[in-house]
Protein backbone atom coordinates (compact mmCIF):
# COMPACT_ATOMS: atom_id res chain seq x y z
CA UNK A 1 0.00 0.00 0.00
CA UNK A 2 2.88 2.36 0.81
CA UNK A 3 5.17 3.11 -2.13
CA UNK A 4 8.72 4.50 -2.06
CA UNK A 5 9.44 7.79 -3.82
CA UNK A 6 9.71 7.19 -7.54
CA UNK A 7 13.02 8.98 -7.85
CA UNK A 8 14.56 6.09 -5.90
CA UNK A 9 12.87 3.34 -7.92
CA UNK A 10 14.62 1.05 -10.40
CA UNK A 11 13.61 1.56 -14.02
CA UNK A 12 11.41 -1.53 -14.37
CA UNK A 13 9.35 -0.61 -11.34
CA UNK A 14 8.98 2.95 -12.57
CA UNK A 15 7.72 1.83 -15.98
CA UNK A 16 5.22 -0.57 -14.39
CA UNK A 17 3.91 2.13 -12.10
CA UNK A 18 3.55 4.67 -14.91
CA UNK A 19 1.52 2.13 -16.87
CA UNK A 20 -0.62 1.47 -13.78
CA UNK A 21 -1.44 5.16 -13.46
CA UNK A 22 -2.87 5.17 -16.97
CA UNK A 23 -4.98 2.06 -16.43
CA UNK A 24 -6.77 2.96 -13.17
CA UNK A 25 -10.50 2.69 -13.73
CA UNK A 26 -12.40 5.92 -13.24
CA UNK A 27 -14.29 5.88 -9.94
CA UNK A 28 -18.03 6.47 -10.12
CA UNK A 29 -20.60 7.04 -7.44
CA UNK A 30 -23.50 4.58 -7.52
CA UNK A 31 -26.95 5.95 -8.40
CA UNK A 32 -28.69 7.91 -5.66
CA UNK A 33 -31.85 9.93 -5.27
CA UNK A 34 -32.46 13.19 -3.46
CA UNK A 35 -35.88 14.13 -2.13
CA UNK A 36 -37.17 16.93 0.09
CA UNK A 37 -39.98 15.97 2.45
CA UNK A 38 -42.90 18.32 3.22
CA UNK A 39 -41.29 19.57 6.44
CA UNK A 40 -38.06 20.47 4.61
CA UNK A 41 -36.06 17.38 5.54
CA UNK A 42 -33.74 16.30 2.70
CA UNK A 43 -33.20 12.59 2.06
CA UNK A 44 -30.37 11.09 0.00
CA UNK A 45 -30.81 7.39 -0.75
CA UNK A 46 -28.56 4.89 -2.52
CA UNK A 47 -29.24 1.15 -2.83
CA UNK A 48 -26.29 -1.22 -2.31
CA UNK A 49 -27.22 -4.91 -2.34
CA UNK A 50 -23.86 -6.71 -2.04
CA UNK A 51 -24.30 -7.29 1.71
CA UNK A 52 -27.53 -7.18 3.81
CA UNK A 53 -26.47 -4.05 5.72
CA UNK A 54 -27.81 -0.51 5.86
CA UNK A 55 -26.18 2.69 7.11
CA UNK A 56 -28.45 5.60 7.97
CA UNK A 57 -26.90 8.96 8.84
CA UNK A 58 -28.40 12.26 9.94
CA UNK A 59 -26.13 15.22 9.20
CA UNK A 60 -26.90 18.36 11.19
CA UNK A 61 -25.40 21.62 9.96
CA UNK A 62 -23.47 23.59 12.54
CA UNK A 63 -20.93 21.45 14.36
CA UNK A 64 -18.16 23.03 16.40
CA UNK A 65 -18.57 26.43 14.80
CA UNK A 66 -22.11 26.66 16.22
CA UNK A 67 -20.78 26.34 19.78
CA UNK A 68 -20.82 29.57 21.78
CA UNK A 69 -17.09 30.11 22.54
CA UNK A 70 -17.57 30.03 26.32
CA UNK A 71 -19.36 26.68 25.94
CA UNK A 72 -17.16 25.02 23.31
CA UNK A 73 -18.03 21.33 23.22
CA UNK A 74 -21.78 21.92 23.32
CA UNK A 75 -22.40 20.22 19.95
CA UNK A 76 -20.35 17.19 20.97
CA UNK A 77 -22.02 16.85 24.37
CA UNK A 78 -25.48 17.15 22.79
CA UNK A 79 -24.66 14.40 20.30
CA UNK A 80 -23.26 12.13 23.03
CA UNK A 81 -26.45 12.45 25.06
CA UNK A 82 -28.66 11.24 22.21
CA UNK A 83 -27.87 7.63 23.10
CA UNK A 84 -28.30 8.17 26.84
CA UNK A 85 -32.04 7.89 27.04
CA UNK A 86 -35.16 9.13 25.24
CA UNK A 87 -38.65 10.11 26.29
CA UNK A 88 -39.66 6.43 26.28
CA UNK A 89 -36.36 4.57 26.89
CA UNK A 90 -33.71 4.83 29.56
CA UNK A 91 -30.05 4.82 28.51
CA UNK A 92 -29.82 1.16 29.51
CA UNK A 93 -32.96 0.21 27.60
CA UNK A 94 -31.74 2.01 24.49
CA UNK A 95 -28.40 0.20 24.65
CA UNK A 96 -30.08 -3.16 25.18
CA UNK A 97 -32.39 -2.73 22.20
CA UNK A 98 -29.46 -1.75 20.01
CA UNK A 99 -27.55 -4.84 21.14
CA UNK A 100 -30.58 -7.07 20.54
CA UNK A 101 -30.57 -6.29 16.81
CA UNK A 102 -26.77 -5.98 16.60
CA UNK A 103 -26.94 -2.34 15.51
CA UNK A 104 -24.12 0.17 15.94
CA UNK A 105 -25.04 3.74 16.90
CA UNK A 106 -22.37 6.43 16.39
CA UNK A 107 -22.02 10.19 16.67
CA UNK A 108 -19.27 12.46 15.37
CA UNK A 109 -18.81 16.22 15.39
CA UNK A 110 -16.50 18.26 13.16
CA UNK A 111 -16.12 21.96 12.53
CA UNK A 112 -19.25 22.31 10.40
CA UNK A 113 -21.57 19.43 11.21
CA UNK A 114 -22.75 16.73 13.57
CA UNK A 115 -23.29 13.25 12.15
CA UNK A 116 -25.51 10.73 13.92
CA UNK A 117 -25.51 7.29 12.30
CA UNK A 118 -26.70 3.75 12.77
CA UNK A 119 -25.62 0.56 10.97
CA UNK A 120 -27.92 -2.45 11.04
CA UNK A 121 -29.04 -5.57 9.20
CA UNK A 122 -31.62 -4.97 6.50
CA UNK A 123 -34.05 -7.41 8.16
CA UNK A 124 -34.15 -5.14 11.22
CA UNK A 125 -34.93 -1.94 9.32
CA UNK A 126 -38.18 -1.05 11.08
CA UNK A 127 -36.75 -1.63 14.55
CA UNK A 128 -33.56 0.26 13.76
CA UNK A 129 -35.43 3.24 12.31
CA UNK A 130 -37.59 3.42 15.41
CA UNK A 131 -34.55 3.48 17.70
CA UNK A 132 -32.61 5.91 15.54
CA UNK A 133 -35.37 8.47 15.16
CA UNK A 134 -36.36 8.15 18.80
CA UNK A 135 -32.82 9.12 19.80
CA UNK A 136 -32.61 11.87 17.18
CA UNK A 137 -36.00 13.45 17.83
CA UNK A 138 -36.88 12.68 21.44
CA UNK A 139 -33.75 12.65 23.63
CA UNK A 140 -34.52 12.94 27.32
CA UNK A 141 -31.35 14.78 28.35
CA UNK A 142 -31.90 13.44 31.86
CA UNK A 143 -30.08 15.44 34.52
CA UNK A 144 -28.14 12.42 35.82
CA UNK A 145 -27.01 11.42 32.32
CA UNK A 146 -26.11 15.02 31.47
CA UNK A 147 -23.88 15.36 34.52
CA UNK A 148 -22.30 11.96 33.94
CA UNK A 149 -21.52 12.68 30.28
CA UNK A 150 -20.21 16.18 31.00
CA UNK A 151 -17.99 14.93 33.83
CA UNK A 152 -16.56 12.22 31.59
CA UNK A 153 -15.71 14.74 28.89
CA UNK A 154 -14.13 17.11 31.41
CA UNK A 155 -11.98 14.26 32.73
CA UNK A 156 -11.01 13.28 29.18
CA UNK A 157 -10.05 16.87 28.36
CA UNK A 158 -7.77 17.05 31.39
CA UNK A 159 -6.22 13.65 30.67
CA UNK A 160 -5.46 14.71 27.10
CA UNK A 161 -2.59 16.84 28.39
CA UNK A 162 -0.78 13.64 29.33
CA UNK A 163 -0.59 12.83 25.60
CA UNK A 164 1.27 15.65 23.82
CA UNK A 165 0.76 14.08 20.39
CA UNK A 166 -3.01 14.33 20.85
CA UNK A 167 -3.26 17.70 22.57
CA UNK A 168 -0.85 19.66 20.38
CA UNK A 169 -3.40 19.98 17.54
CA UNK A 170 -5.74 21.74 19.97
CA UNK A 171 -3.10 24.21 21.17
CA UNK A 172 -2.03 24.76 17.56
CA UNK A 173 -5.61 25.32 16.47
CA UNK A 174 -6.43 27.99 19.02
CA UNK A 175 -3.05 29.70 18.48
CA UNK A 176 -3.35 29.62 14.69
CA UNK A 177 -6.95 30.80 14.33
CA UNK A 178 -7.25 33.11 17.32
CA UNK A 179 -10.17 33.92 19.57
CA UNK A 180 -12.27 35.70 16.90
CA UNK A 181 -12.38 32.75 14.49
CA UNK A 182 -15.04 29.99 14.66
CA UNK A 183 -12.26 27.39 14.75
CA UNK A 184 -10.27 29.18 17.46
CA UNK A 185 -12.05 27.83 20.52
CA UNK A 186 -11.86 24.02 20.78
CA UNK A 187 -13.46 22.39 23.80
CA UNK A 188 -11.47 22.13 27.02
CA UNK A 189 -12.25 21.45 30.68
CA UNK A 190 -13.20 25.10 31.25
CA UNK A 191 -15.68 25.40 28.40
CA UNK A 192 -17.19 21.99 29.13
CA UNK A 193 -17.69 22.93 32.79
CA UNK A 194 -19.66 26.00 31.69
CA UNK A 195 -22.26 24.00 29.74
CA UNK A 196 -25.68 23.59 31.36
CA UNK A 197 -28.42 21.10 30.67
CA UNK A 198 -30.71 23.93 29.49
CA UNK A 199 -28.12 24.90 26.88
CA UNK A 200 -28.04 21.34 25.57
CA UNK A 201 -31.83 21.31 25.32
CA UNK A 202 -31.78 24.68 23.57
CA UNK A 203 -29.07 23.61 21.14
CA UNK A 204 -31.02 20.50 20.19
CA UNK A 205 -34.24 22.47 19.75
CA UNK A 206 -32.56 25.04 17.53
CA UNK A 207 -30.41 22.84 15.27
CA UNK A 208 -32.04 19.41 15.21
CA UNK A 209 -34.81 20.55 12.87
CA UNK A 210 -36.01 19.34 9.49
CA UNK A 211 -34.58 22.22 7.46
CA UNK A 212 -31.20 21.85 9.15
CA UNK A 213 -30.87 18.06 8.82
CA UNK A 214 -30.47 15.74 5.88
CA UNK A 215 -30.75 11.97 6.08
CA UNK A 216 -28.44 9.73 4.05
CA UNK A 217 -29.22 6.03 3.70
CA UNK A 218 -27.02 3.53 1.85
CA UNK A 219 -27.51 -0.21 1.76
CA UNK A 220 -29.75 -3.16 1.05
CA UNK A 221 -33.15 -1.55 0.48
CA UNK A 222 -35.51 -0.38 -2.24
CA UNK A 223 -35.22 3.43 -2.37
CA UNK A 224 -38.95 4.00 -2.74
CA UNK A 225 -39.66 1.78 0.28
CA UNK A 226 -37.02 3.48 2.43
CA UNK A 227 -38.31 6.90 1.41
CA UNK A 228 -41.83 5.98 2.48
CA UNK A 229 -40.57 4.74 5.86
CA UNK A 230 -38.57 7.90 6.48
CA UNK A 231 -41.44 10.12 5.38
CA UNK A 232 -43.81 8.46 7.84
CA UNK A 233 -41.40 8.43 10.79
CA UNK A 234 -39.82 11.86 10.35
CA UNK A 235 -43.04 13.77 9.69
CA UNK A 236 -43.18 14.98 13.29
CA UNK A 237 -39.80 16.70 13.08
CA UNK A 238 -40.39 20.48 13.32
CA UNK A 239 -39.37 22.41 10.21
CA UNK A 240 -37.23 24.96 12.06
CA UNK A 241 -34.74 26.96 10.02
CA UNK A 242 -31.43 26.46 8.24
CA UNK A 243 -28.34 27.23 10.30
CA UNK A 244 -26.56 30.39 9.08
CA UNK A 245 -22.86 29.75 8.53
CA UNK A 246 -20.55 32.04 10.49
CA UNK A 247 -18.40 34.59 8.73
CA UNK A 248 -14.72 34.37 9.62
CA UNK A 249 -11.81 36.79 9.34
CA UNK A 250 -9.19 35.96 6.74
CA UNK A 251 -6.42 33.69 7.96
CA UNK A 252 -3.21 35.55 7.20
CA UNK A 253 -0.06 36.50 9.07
CA UNK A 254 2.39 39.38 8.70
CA UNK A 255 5.09 37.83 10.87
CA UNK A 256 6.05 34.49 12.41
CA UNK A 257 4.76 33.63 15.89
CA UNK A 258 5.53 30.91 18.39
CA UNK A 259 3.60 29.33 21.25
CA UNK A 260 5.67 27.27 23.69
CA UNK A 261 3.64 25.01 25.98
CA UNK A 262 5.92 24.21 28.88
CA UNK A 263 6.01 20.61 30.06
CA UNK A 264 8.85 20.83 32.57
CA UNK A 265 9.66 17.11 32.73
CA UNK A 266 9.44 16.49 28.97
CA UNK A 267 12.27 14.66 27.26
CA UNK A 268 10.85 15.27 23.79
CA UNK A 269 9.52 18.28 21.90
CA UNK A 270 6.33 17.98 19.87
CA UNK A 271 5.91 20.71 17.31
CA UNK A 272 3.51 21.97 14.68
CA UNK A 273 4.49 24.45 11.96
CA UNK A 274 1.39 25.90 10.36
CA UNK A 275 0.47 28.25 7.54
CA UNK A 276 -2.80 29.05 5.74
CA UNK A 277 -4.13 26.38 3.41
CA UNK A 278 -7.47 26.13 1.62
CA UNK A 279 -11.13 25.31 2.25
CA UNK A 280 -13.02 22.19 1.19
CA UNK A 281 -14.36 23.50 -2.14
CA UNK A 282 -11.29 25.51 -3.17
CA UNK A 283 -10.33 25.14 -6.87
CA UNK A 284 -6.82 24.03 -5.86
CA UNK A 285 -8.01 21.16 -3.68
CA UNK A 286 -7.01 18.28 -5.98
CA UNK A 287 -3.63 19.76 -6.88
CA UNK A 288 -2.80 20.58 -3.27
CA UNK A 289 -3.86 17.09 -2.16
CA UNK A 290 -1.33 15.59 -4.57
CA UNK A 291 1.46 17.97 -3.57
CA UNK A 292 0.77 17.39 0.11
CA UNK A 293 0.85 13.63 -0.48
CA UNK A 294 4.38 14.00 -1.80
CA UNK A 295 5.54 16.41 0.85
CA UNK A 296 4.19 14.74 3.97
CA UNK A 297 0.87 13.01 3.36
CA UNK A 298 2.17 9.43 3.22
CA UNK A 299 4.88 7.34 4.85
CA UNK A 300 7.26 7.61 1.87
CA UNK A 301 7.14 11.40 1.77
CA UNK A 302 9.77 14.11 1.58
CA UNK A 303 9.23 15.02 5.24
CA UNK A 304 9.29 11.51 6.62
CA UNK A 305 12.23 10.43 4.48
CA UNK A 306 14.37 13.33 5.68
CA UNK A 307 13.31 13.62 9.33
CA UNK A 308 12.97 9.90 10.06
CA UNK A 309 14.83 7.78 7.52
CA UNK A 310 17.82 9.94 6.60
CA UNK A 311 18.43 11.95 9.78
CA UNK A 312 16.88 9.75 12.47
CA UNK A 313 15.49 12.82 14.25
CA UNK A 314 12.01 11.38 14.73
CA UNK A 315 9.92 8.24 14.37
CA UNK A 316 7.54 9.96 12.01
CA UNK A 317 6.75 13.32 10.38
CA UNK A 318 3.73 14.36 8.36
CA UNK A 319 2.08 17.29 6.63
CA UNK A 320 -1.60 17.72 7.42
CA UNK A 321 -3.98 19.46 5.05
CA UNK A 322 -7.07 20.71 6.88
CA UNK A 323 -10.18 20.69 4.68
CA UNK A 324 -13.18 22.36 6.28
CA UNK A 325 -15.85 24.84 5.23
CA UNK A 326 -13.52 27.73 6.07
CA UNK A 327 -9.85 28.05 5.15
CA UNK A 328 -7.81 25.71 7.30
CA UNK A 329 -4.19 25.18 8.20
CA UNK A 330 -1.46 23.39 6.31
CA UNK A 331 0.76 21.95 9.04
CA UNK A 332 3.98 20.04 9.55
CA UNK A 333 3.62 17.86 12.65
CA UNK A 334 6.31 15.75 14.31
CA UNK A 335 8.40 15.31 17.46
CA UNK A 336 12.03 14.88 18.42
CA UNK A 337 14.33 14.61 21.43
CA UNK A 338 14.66 17.79 23.47
CA UNK A 339 18.30 18.25 22.52
CA UNK A 340 17.54 18.04 18.76
CA UNK A 341 14.56 20.40 18.78
CA UNK A 342 16.05 23.17 16.67
CA UNK A 343 17.84 20.72 14.39
CA UNK A 344 14.50 19.06 13.54
CA UNK A 345 12.69 22.38 13.12
CA UNK A 346 15.48 23.76 10.91
CA UNK A 347 15.32 20.68 8.72
CA UNK A 348 11.53 20.85 8.41
CA UNK A 349 11.64 24.52 7.42
CA UNK A 350 14.46 23.88 4.95
CA UNK A 351 12.31 21.22 3.27
CA UNK A 352 9.63 23.84 2.65
CA UNK A 353 12.24 25.96 0.92
CA UNK A 354 13.55 22.99 -1.04
CA UNK A 355 10.07 22.11 -2.27
CA UNK A 356 9.59 25.66 -3.53
CA UNK A 357 13.00 25.79 -5.17
CA UNK A 358 13.00 22.38 -6.84
CA UNK A 359 9.29 22.08 -7.61
CA UNK A 360 7.58 18.83 -8.61
CA UNK A 361 8.94 16.67 -11.41
CA UNK A 362 7.08 14.20 -13.60
CA UNK A 363 8.16 11.10 -11.70
CA UNK A 364 7.16 12.54 -8.34
CA UNK A 365 3.77 13.65 -9.63
CA UNK A 366 3.08 10.25 -11.20
CA UNK A 367 3.94 8.63 -7.89
CA UNK A 368 1.46 10.83 -6.02
CA UNK A 369 -1.23 10.20 -8.63
CA UNK A 370 -0.78 6.44 -8.41
CA UNK A 371 -0.87 6.51 -4.62
CA UNK A 372 -4.02 8.64 -4.35
CA UNK A 373 -5.86 6.75 -7.08
CA UNK A 374 -4.85 3.45 -5.54
CA UNK A 375 -6.17 4.16 -2.03
CA UNK A 376 -9.17 6.37 -2.79
CA UNK A 377 -11.72 3.68 -3.71
CA UNK A 378 -10.93 1.40 -0.77
CA UNK A 379 -10.96 4.27 1.73
CA UNK A 380 -14.06 6.05 0.43
CA UNK A 381 -16.35 3.95 -1.77
CA UNK A 382 -16.35 0.30 -0.68
CA UNK A 383 -18.71 0.12 2.29
CA UNK A 384 -22.14 1.55 3.02
CA UNK A 385 -20.84 3.83 5.75
CA UNK A 386 -18.08 5.16 3.46
CA UNK A 387 -20.62 5.93 0.73
CA UNK A 388 -22.97 7.54 3.24
CA UNK A 389 -20.11 9.76 4.40
CA UNK A 390 -19.27 10.83 0.83
CA UNK A 391 -22.91 11.54 -0.04
CA UNK A 392 -23.20 13.53 3.18
CA UNK A 393 -20.20 15.67 2.23
CA UNK A 394 -21.63 16.37 -1.21
CA UNK A 395 -24.89 17.55 0.35
CA UNK A 396 -23.20 19.57 3.08
CA UNK A 397 -20.98 21.44 0.63
CA UNK A 398 -23.59 21.65 -2.14
CA UNK A 399 -21.50 19.63 -4.59
CA UNK A 400 -22.68 17.28 -7.34
CA UNK A 401 -21.60 13.76 -8.20
CA UNK A 402 -18.92 15.14 -10.50
CA UNK A 403 -16.83 15.74 -7.38
CA UNK A 404 -16.23 11.97 -7.33
CA UNK A 405 -17.01 10.87 -10.88
CA UNK A 406 -14.50 13.34 -12.37
CA UNK A 407 -11.88 13.06 -9.64
CA UNK A 408 -9.48 10.77 -11.49
CA UNK A 409 -9.80 12.89 -14.62
CA UNK A 410 -8.83 15.99 -12.64
CA UNK A 411 -5.92 14.08 -11.12
CA UNK A 412 -4.77 12.90 -14.56
CA UNK A 413 -4.98 16.42 -16.00
CA UNK A 414 -2.59 17.97 -13.48
CA UNK A 415 0.82 18.75 -14.97
CA UNK A 416 4.17 19.03 -13.14
CA UNK A 417 4.17 22.74 -13.92
CA UNK A 418 0.75 23.20 -12.31
CA UNK A 419 1.76 21.13 -9.29
CA UNK A 420 4.90 23.21 -8.87
CA UNK A 421 2.87 26.41 -9.02
CA UNK A 422 0.56 25.13 -6.28
CA UNK A 423 3.53 23.99 -4.16
CA UNK A 424 5.08 27.44 -4.36
CA UNK A 425 1.78 29.13 -3.63
CA UNK A 426 1.00 27.28 -0.39
CA UNK A 427 4.19 25.70 0.98
CA UNK A 428 5.95 28.84 2.12
CA UNK A 429 8.70 29.35 4.69
CA UNK A 430 7.84 32.89 5.84
CA UNK A 431 5.44 34.01 8.60
CA UNK A 432 5.13 30.48 9.94
CA UNK A 433 3.11 29.81 13.10
CA UNK A 434 4.96 27.50 15.49
CA UNK A 435 3.39 25.55 18.35
CA UNK A 436 5.72 23.54 20.60
CA UNK A 437 5.15 21.33 23.63
CA UNK A 438 8.37 20.68 25.52
CA UNK A 439 10.75 21.63 28.29
CA UNK A 440 10.78 25.45 28.13
CA UNK A 441 13.80 25.81 30.39
CA UNK A 442 15.91 23.80 27.93
CA UNK A 443 14.60 25.00 24.55
CA UNK A 444 13.19 28.51 24.95
CA UNK A 445 16.45 30.34 24.26
CA UNK A 446 17.16 28.28 21.17
CA UNK A 447 13.68 28.48 19.60
CA UNK A 448 13.50 32.25 20.16
CA UNK A 449 15.06 32.77 16.74
CA UNK A 450 11.96 31.48 14.95
CA UNK A 451 9.68 34.36 15.96
CA UNK A 452 10.08 37.92 17.31
CA UNK A 453 7.77 37.20 20.23
CA UNK A 454 7.21 33.92 22.07
CA UNK A 455 4.12 33.13 24.11
CA UNK A 456 4.87 30.65 26.93
CA UNK A 457 2.23 28.87 28.99
CA UNK A 458 2.36 25.91 31.34
CA UNK A 459 0.69 22.73 30.17
CA UNK A 460 -0.94 22.32 33.57
CA UNK A 461 -2.67 25.69 33.23
CA UNK A 462 -6.42 24.97 33.02
CA UNK A 463 -7.77 25.02 29.49
CA UNK A 464 -5.96 25.23 26.16
CA UNK A 465 -6.56 28.81 25.10
CA UNK A 466 -3.19 30.60 25.19
CA UNK A 467 -4.56 33.94 24.01
CA UNK A 468 -6.88 34.39 26.99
Amino acid sequence: MRRPMLVAMPGAVLVALLVAVETFAQVKLPPYTRQTLPNGLVTVLSAKHDVPLITLSAVIRGGNEADPPPQAGLADLTAELLRRGTATRTAEQFAQELDFIGAEFRTAVDNQSTTVSIEFLAKDTDRALELFLDALLHPAFAETEFKKARDQKIAAAKALKDEPNRVIPLYARTFFFGRNHPYGHPADELSLSAITRDQVIGYHKQLYTAKNIFLVAVGDFAPETMLAKLRDRAASLPAGSLYSWKVAPAVKFSKPALLLVDESDATQTYFSIAQPGIHYTHPDRVALMLVNTLFGGRFTSILNDELRVNSGLTYGASSRMQLDRLTGALSIVTFTKTETTTKAIDLAVSLLARLREQGINTEQLQSAKAYVKGIFPTENLETADQLAHILGLLELYNLNRGEIDDLFSRIDALTPEQATEVARKYFRSDNLQFTLIGNAAKIKAEVARYAPVIKVIAIDKPGIRPLE
